[in-house]
Order: C-alpha cells, then sequence, then structure tokens
C-alpha cells in the first residue's frame, strides 16, 4: 500500500500498487466503492497484466482519510487525485474508472491533461441526475440534507436499502463525504462531464451495460472520437459482473492503433 498527502491538513490518498511497465494505469471506483476489490481481478488478468497499476481510493472511500472539512466535489476529488498521482510519480496515465470515479477521471483529464493519456469510463455519469427520495444510489443519498443523512437517521436508511455487495464498501466511507461526493455528483460540473469529455483530445472509450440499450447522446460522442462500447450479460459493476467481457473490452481500448 502507497500513500501521499493531498490536502494542507495532510489527508492522505493511499492506493494498492502493482509493479509492472510503463505506461502506468490507474483505477478509479465510483461512489461508496473501493478500487482493491472492484479492480484487482481486471488488472491482473491476462490481457491488462503487466502495466505499473495503482488502484486509487479516493478520498474518504475504503482505505483512504476521510477529511469532514473537504468540500469532495468533483473538481476538488480530481485535484486530490492529481495531488497523489504527482506524488507517485505518474504522468500519461490510462485511467480505467468507474461511475463517479469516472467523472472524477474526465475532471481530471480536462484540469491536470498532462496526467492522462486515455479514458476508459465504465457506465460513468456524464450529466446532472435529479436527486429522488429513497432511491438507490447517488440521488436518493443527495435526496437528503448533510445532517439528515449524517446524524438524522438517513445513513441507516441507505444502509438498508442498497444492499449486502454495496455497503460491504459503502460502510467505510465517511458519511460527510458520501453525503457529499453524492451530492456534487448529481449537480454535475459547469461545463458538464459530457461537455468536458467530448472536448477532451485524448483517445476515449465509454463501456456500458448492453441491457441498458443506447447511451443517450452516442450519436454525439461517436462524431467527437469516443468509442462507446455495449458489454452484454453485466449491471453497471461491469467488471465484477463480466469480468472477461470486460478486461477483453478494455485491452482493446488501450491498444495503441495505427
Amino acid at each position: 500500500m502507497r500513500s501521499a498527502a493531498v490536502t494542507p491538513e495532510g489527508d492522505q490518498i493511499r492506493w494498492v500498487e502493482l509493479p509492472g511497465q510503463e505506461p502506468p494505469r490507474v483505477y478509479v471506483h465510483g461512489l461508496g466503492a473501493t478500487s482493491p476489490p472492484y479492480f484487482t481481478e481486471a488488472a491482473v488478468h491476462p490481457l491488462l497484466a503487466g502495466h505499473r497499476s495503482l488502484l486509487v481510493d479516493l478520498l474518504g472511500h475504503g482505505i483512504s482519510d476521510r477529511p469532514t472539512a473537504f468540500d469532495y466535489t468533483l473538481e476538488s476529488h480530481a485535484d486530490a487525485l492529481a495531488g497523489a498521482l504527482t506524488a507517485a510519480g505518474v504522468s500519461g496515465a490510462e485511467m480505467i474508472a468507474h461511475s463517479m470515479g469516472g467523472s472524477v477521471a474526465i475532471v481530471l483529464a480536462a484540469r491536470h491533461p498532462h496526467l492522462v493519456s486515455r479514458l476508459v469510463l465504465i457506465d460513468a455519469n456524464l450529466d446532472p441526475i435529479p436527486r429522488t427520495p429513497g432511491s438507490s444510489g447517488s440521488s436518493g443519498i443527495a435526496a437528503y440534507s448533510e445532517e439528515e443523512f449524517v446524524t438524522g437517521g438517513g445513513w441507516e436508511e441507505v444502509r438498508d436499502r442498497v444492499g449486502a455487495h454495496w455497503w460491504s464498501t459503502m460502510r467505510l466511507a465517511g458519511r460527510e463525504a458520501l453525503h457529499r461526493s453524492a451530492f456534487h455528483l448529481t449537480r454535475g460540473t459547469e461545463p458538464t462531464m459530457r461537455e468536458l469529455l467530448l472536448e477532451l483530445e485524448i483517445p476515449r472509450t465509454f463501456l456500458l451495460p448492453e441491457a441498458d440499450g443506447p447511451l443517450p447522446g452516442s450519436d454525439a460522442l461517436g462524431e467527437a472520437g469516443v468509442s462507446v462500447v455495449a458489454i452484454p450479460d453485466c449491471g453497471h459493476n461491469i467488471m465484477l459482473d463480466n469480468p472477461e467481457a470486460f478486461a477483453q473490452a478494455t485491452a482493446a481500448a488501450l491498444t495503441p492503433r495505427g
């Protein structure tokens, strides 16, 4: 396990690192998750193994610190991740990022372009979404006020409805971190994550579950050079639900063309 201080107060981002060749690969989890359990199988898959790989936990999540003074906007997450990657001597990384982590990776590539050479986004959030009381995921968490979520029973209600699999890693997240991350994910960025993605000039691939149907705006993404790839036999956690298809699609996305 490695770590780096990423705030003026010394809060640490931590990651599991696998040795290998350059360019490095950086794996980033989604809301309430943690990268080692979500990505280890992929990182050591024969089609993907052999590269230096950093399985990073964002601030507030997993094995990283959970500061309560941090605002947990997508921009702040991206800047903190940039600090960790810089401390690790990483540049030109191939980013493989899931859900909220994909949103953070887009912002990272836009704000710190020297750090990112390729993006593989796994069912990432590209647009603001409504906050819906009682729903699963970020929209349900963000429907609470922070006080309601942290001390008013909201945390327990979310625990009871997200299911044992997600809760096994969500319980590691700081309560303030989880709520603020969800709130800012539903709010999105300005310009939106989708608009930032369209403007990037690096190779970009977006993986989504085939069962979800066509990705909204996929024509515009394709025209901008984003490869949109539907993966069969999976839900939102593509790398866990269909690891073989995920590895094949990701390896194809990371193979230089020409």
